[in-house]
Formats: C-alpha cells, structure tokens, sequence
C-alpha cells in the first residue's frame, strides 16, 4: 500500500484527527504542543498520529492535504488547519460544534 493510501485511509477511518509532532502527552514542537493542547480543551476524544516516528507519513502528508506543516488538524477527512488555526476556532467556539458534529456523525 502507497503511503498517500494509508494517510487517506486513517483521515477516513478517523473522524478527528491530528498529525503532530511527538504525542499529547509528550509533543516535540511548540506548535504540536499548542495544537494538542487546544484539542484537549475542546473536550472531544481525538486520535494522533506521531509524524515524527512515522517519516513515510511525514513526507506523504503535505501531498494528501495540501498544507505544508505540522500538526495538521482533519476532522471528517477535511483538513482543518494547523495550531494558529486549531486555537483560534477553539478561542472563537467554531471548534466544538465541528468536533462534534464529527463524532455525531460518526459514534
């Protein structure tokens, strides 16, 4: 399977998703951390994926969604955006209805 198969198959399988650098618990760039960190505010269970010991994904990524950096936000295999992007939905309260209208749609 062609690594662009399996990031479009995790973005479908997954309704939110972030790719990040490092994990929530343990993120390695500045911007993942505040990503995460948004994410867990928002109160919604959301799934990661650690580009940096997945470098396949890390490469393929920019290709699937068009968007250059890390952490990259999905949620129902859209792409969302990145940190700046994440905490300004979450500060405006865009984010919540969004996330969940994901896991509505998809219990």
């Amino acid at each position: 399977m062609k690594t662009t198969d399996k990031i479009r198959m995790q973005i479908q399988d997954n309704p939110i998703i972030l790719y990040m650098k490092g994990t929530p618990a343990l993120p390695q760039c500045g911007f993942s951390a505040k990503a995460a960190a948004a994410m867990q505010k928002s109160g919604f269970a959301f799934t990661h994926v650690d580009v940096l010991t997945a470098p396949l994904i890390m490469a393929a990524l920019p290709e699937v969604s068009d968007f250059p950096t890390f952490p990259q936000l999905f949620v129902n295999g859209e792409i969302i955006g990145g940190s700046d992007i994440i905490e300004a939905m979450l500060q405006s309260g865009e984010l919540q209805p969004l996330l969940r209208a994901a896991t509505e749609r998809n219990p």
